[in-house]
C-alpha cells in the first residue's frame, strides 16, 4: 500500500508518520531541495514538484499508489493537481482506493462567533478561501466520477511541536490582541495525521470538521502557555489599534466556533481534545521545540 502525499509540509509530514506507522510507503512532494533531504530523514520518499509538471519519477510512484493526499494550496488557475490529472486520473492512479484533501475552516467565513458544522452554508471572506472551496468541490466531484471516496478535511489553525504559543513566548514575538468575543478554533497536528489515517481506513468520503473542542480567545492560549512556562506574557494590545499584516487583520475578521461532532460521531477520538491538555503535555514532553 502506498499513499502520495502532495505537498508534504508540516501537516503532511504529520500525515505521512500516521500512515508509515500502519505500514504504507509513503512519498511526499515538495518544492525545495534542502526540504526533500528532511524528508527522507524521515523514511519518506520526497521528490520535488512545482505544481507545473508532474515529473518521470512522480508518474511512476503514482501508478502504484492507492491513497492520495492533497494539501498544495490552489492558485488562480485552480487545484495544481487536478489541472494535471483530473481528466486522466484512472490512467495515472489506475489502483487509487481513496482520495484526502486538506482544506479549511476558513471555507466558512464570518458567523459571528456562532457554532457551524458541515452543513452550514460557505461564505467565505477572503480569496484563499474561495479558492479553497472550488478545490473542494473538484476533488469531491471526481472522487464521485470515479466512484472511489473522497474526504474534504477542514483544518482550523495548526499547532504542534515546533509551532506553537510556546515558541512564540520564547521568541519574543507572541502578541495578546484584545477584540472583544472573538473566538478561534485549533487542532494539534498529530490529530490531523490521526484523523486523515481514520478516514482513509474507514474509505470515508465527504467533508469533516477536523478541530480540537475547545474555541477559544486566541490571548486566553498565550496567557495558558505563559502560565505553564511560569513566566509573564505579553501585554495586552486592542486589536483595533495593533499593527498586523494585511493577512494578519483578516483573520480576525472572522468568527465562529467550529463543531467536530461529525467526525467523532464517525468513531474518531481526538488524542488532544483542548489546548490546554495539549499545551501541557507539549511542555512536560519537552515536545514545544520541535525536532
Amino acid at each position: 500500500m502506498q499513499v502520495v502525499i502532495f505537498g508534504c509540509g508540516y501537516s503532511g509530514t504529520a500525515i505521512a508518520q500516521a500512515f508509515q506507522a500502519d505500514g504504507f510507503r509513503v512519498l511526499g512532494t515538495t518544492r525545495s531541495s534542502e526540504k526533500v533531504d528532511a524528508l527522507r530523514a524521515k523514511g519518506i520518499d520526497a521528490l520535488l514538484f512545482d505544481g507545473e509538471t508532474l515529473s518521470g519519477e512522480l508518474l511512476a510512484a503514482m501508478e502504484s499508489a492507492t491513497h492520495v493526499v492533497q494539501s498544495i494550496a490552489p492558485r488562480e488557475a485552480g487545484d495544481p493537481v487536478i489541472r494535471l490529472t483530473a481528466d486522466r486520473v484512472r490512467t495515472l492512479i489506475p489502483q487509487l482506493e481513496w482520495i484526502g484533501y486538506l482544506s479549511t475552516v476558513g471555507v466558512y467565513g464570518d458567523h459571528k462567533g456562532n457554532w457551524v458544522n458541515e452543513d452550514t452554508p460557505c461564505i467565505p471572506v477572503s480569496g484563499r478561501s474561495r479558492e479553497r472551496l472550488e478545490a473542494e468541490q473538484a476533488w469531491l466531484a471526481l472522487g464521485e466520477d470515479l466512484g472511489i471516496p473522497a474526504a474534504v478535511l477542514r483544518l482550523s489553525g495548526i499547532y504542534g511541536p515546533g509551532r506553537n504559543a510556546f515558541c512564540n513566548l520564547a521568541r519574543g514575538t507572541a502578541r495578546r490582541l484584545i477584540k472583544k468575543d472573538q473566538v478561534f478554533n485549533r487542532i494539534r497536528v498529530e490529530d490531523i495525521g490521526a484523523s486523515t489515517r481514520f478516514l482513509a481506513d474507514g474509505k470515508l468520503g465527504g467533508i469533516y470538521n477536523v478541530t480540537d473542542d475547545l474555541p477559544g480567545p486566541p490571548q486566553d492560549v498565550i496567557v495558558e502557555a505563559a502560565r505553564l512556562m511560569g513566566v509573564e506574557p505579553p501585554p495586552e494590545q486592542p486589536f483595533e489599534t495593533a499593527e498586523l499584516t494585511p493577512m494578519a487583520r483578516s483573520f480576525y475578521g472572522e468568527n465562529k466556533r467550529v463543531s467536530n461532532e461529525k467526525l467523532k460521531a464517525a468513531g474518531f477520538n481526538f488524542a488532544f481534545p483542548n489546548y490546554p491538555a495539549s499545551l501541557a503535555q507539549l511542555l512536560h514532553g519537552d515536545l514545544w521545540r520541535g525536532a
